[in-house]
């Protein structure tokens, strides 16, 4: 962690200083805010977190329940979720809290006596290292009280405002362009109806106004009913019944994740966290067009028969039912995320956003649904973030449902194919093995890593995408690990990155040997000598420190420490016992704090026998690697590419200069 640099800390450096909004923070719900977050599911909590720390920015999340969540639906966090945490700063946490899914074992009838299940195979979840962070089982509502103590800990001081629900909103009509400033109306012209359902003022209703709201109020969205978006896609045809218990079984895989399919149905077997609670999703067959939802009061006594039947010759006995429900699986999707059709540059930016539940719906058996809400909110958070304090134009903001949108769409296509393999019979599959092998083959996808957004005002063309080939652009960025040169503690690169909202520039380096260069007096007052042999890092260190194109001069503000907006890391080909840190550009350790003191922790050499380099496909020429806040990677560029990298960042920020 990074601390002291403002003086002594001596408690929990987790504890940011109060800022800004965060100042005194009200207790009562304001009668203005910039943003109003509806909903305090996965989505909105992240939301939460990242708005945090903004400030500046006057954030509040209303919640209709009067407290915390206490059970979750949602539990499988896959290993693209477990790398947010690290960024919000608690995956350690959850990591030793949570169960880890190491093999998924597949179950099918026994050729000599078909009413009884066998194994049939127990591949790895991940046989193809798609991660170094693991695949997790954990109650949602512990995910949500992770992200609300980071939201709590942070500048913004966020916390919910339980037991106000929304009742509906409307956005008024603003000027061409509008978005980041103008009068109180422009500014925030979305009036919302609230009502309290807890307390003394249960049943009142009243109005604030927003500049922007954030539906992540679920399948049955006020938010999105508000709007005027629908959803629209497969009706549901197929139950399942679900149960989290504690149980005792003699069944041998009671404590591994299963795929079973048997002559009377399917389940999906799921252990949680704790050692003794496991979930099951158990098959209760298609569901009649004329049932008027019948099989929604399917008993738990006719779920747990149904299991035993299922799984025989083994059964289990169930001494405590934590949650159960039943659901039809259904494939819904809007056309939009936002409030606007009108995408042409310079029209009104879209004011309303809707994310989840709200505006994509899938099964539970993928393991999806809390995941993909929280990169919704991971997503649009951000940006609000940058656009709402003056960073980025509100043109920013129309990524977001075009970026989200593509996304979900991907995952109920991937969906639709799971959950129909999971409901099909044994036999009527292709052979044995071809859930066991679909689920291997396919195991990117569920781990959360096939994203890829698109060419836009953040992401670049891949035209030097041979410069990093490991590295994806549109892709988040895959960490490897380095070698600190100041300490030699070797590090994850990707996990430095904290949820701050700044944006990354990873340098990695030519062949040549450090040297600090430039020429120039830097604020060390160290100077350097250029020449014609200089290293394009250290050409490229001297851009970035002093140019006025520069990404950290260009929109730096006055009083800002020179990594206040794009935080530098730069790696060396060269192993960490073959220079130090003064060896190297001023621009890669800079002076940070009231007290100016220099930050040497972002240097990194490569390590002998894991070469980030080799790992990376990075080029032995060197390779920029610009990485957005919410850590995908927007681009990659020539070490010696000033103006094309310049250029980029035009269209990302706002000119302080």
């Amino acid at each position: 962690m990074h601390f002291h640099q403002h003086g002594y800390v001596s408690a929990d450096p987790r504890i940011e200083a109060a800022a800004g909004y965060g100042i005194d923070r009200p207790e009562e719900l304001p009668d203005e805010v910039d943003v109003l977050i509806v909903g305090s599911g996965p989505a909105g909590m992240i939301a939460a977190a990242q708005l945090s720390q903004y400030p500046e920015v006057n954030t509040r999340l209303i919640e209709k329940r009067d407290s915390r969540l206490v059970i979750g639906q949602a539990d499988g966090i896959q290993a693209r979720s477990v790398e947010t945490f690290q960024a919000f700063g608690f995956a350690e946490e959850i990591m030793r809290e949570g169960y880890h899914i190491v093999d998924m074992a597949f179950w099918n009838p026994d050729p000599k006596n078909p009413e009884h299940i066998i194994r049939t195979g127990r591949p790895k979840d991940d046989e193809a290292g798609i991660s170094e962070f693991p695949h997790l089982i954990v109650n949602q509502a512990r995910v949500l009280d992770y992200f609300a103590q980071f939201a709590k800990q942070s500048p913004a001081r966020i916390t919910p405002d339980y037991g106000i629900e929304f009742v509906d909103l409307q956005v008024a009509e603003v000027g061409v362009g509008s978005g980041t400033s103008g009068s109180a109306d422009s500014d925030h012209p979305v009036t919302v109806t609230v009502r309290y359902t807890a307390g003394e003022r249960a049943g009142e209703e009243r109005t604030i106004r927003a500049g922007y709201v954030i539906g992540c109020d679920g399948a049955r969205s006020g938010v999105r009913k508000s709007i005027g978006r629908t959803m629209t896609g497969d009706q549901a045809n197929h139950a399942w019944g679900v149960m989290d218990v504690l149980a005792n079984s003699d069944f041998p895989d009671i404590r591994t994740k299963c795929a079973i399919s048997s002559k009377h149905g399917n389940i999906l077997h799921i252990p949680r966290e704790g050692g003794h609670l496991f979930r099951m999703y158990v098959d209760l067959g298609e569901v009649p067009a004329d049932d008027a939802r019948k099989v929604r009061e399917t008993s738990v006594d006719d779920i747990i028969a149904r299991a035993n039947a299922i799984i025989s010759p083994y059964s289990i006995d169930v001494k405590n039912v934590a949650w159960h429900s039943v659901y039809e699986v259904g494939h819904r999707l809007t056309d939009a995320f936002d409030d606007t059709d009108d995408t042409t540059p310079g029209s009104p930016s879209p004011r309303v956003f809707i994310t989840g539940d709200a505006c994509h719906t899938h099964s539970a058996k993928a393991g999806q649904g809390m995941n993909v809400s929280m990169q919704d909110g991971f997503n649009i958070s951000w940006k609000l973030g940058q656009v709402l304090s003056g960073r980025s134009s509100h043109e920013l903001l129309r990524t977001y449902s075009a970026e989200r949108q593509v996304a979900a769409k991907n995952l109920i296509d991937f969906d639709k194919e799971w959950s129909t393999l999971m409901a099909t019979p044994q036999e009527d599959l292709p052979d044995e093995t071809y859930l066991q092998d679909f689920y291997v083959k396919t195991a990117e996808f569920p781990a959360g890593f096939m994203t890829e957004y698109a060419e836009s005002m953040i992401t670049t063309a891949p035209r030097h995408q041979e410069l990093a080939s490991g590295f994806p652009v549109g892709k988040r960025f895959k960490s490897a690990r380095v070698q600190r040169t100041c300490d030699s503690n070797f590090v994850h690169l990707g996990h430095e990155a904290r949820a701050d909202g700044r944006w990354r520039i990873y340098v990695f380096a030519d062949g040549a040997a450090p040297t600090v260069g430039g020429g120039r007096t830097s604020s060390t007052g160290k100077t350097g000598a250029p020449g014609p042999d200089t290293s394009k890092v250290t050409q490229l260190a001297e851009w970035l420190e002093f140019d006025p194109a520069s990404p950290l001069v260009r929109y730096r503000r006055e009083g800002e420490d020179l990594d206040a907006l794009v935080e530098l890391s730069v790696v060396y080909q060269q192993e960490h016992t073959e220079f130090s840190f003064p060896d190297v550009p001023t621009v890669f350790r800079p002076h940070v704090g009231e007290f100016d003191l220099e930050y040497v922790e972002k240097i990194f050499a490569t390590l002998p026998d894991e070469d980030i380099f080799e790992e990376r496909g990075i080029s032995r020429d060197g390779a920029v690697v610009v990485v957005r806040p919410d850590q995908y990677v927007s681009g990659i560029f020539p070490l010696d590419a000033h103006d094309e990298i310049s250029e980029f960042f035009e269209g990302v920020f706002l000119s302080e200069k």
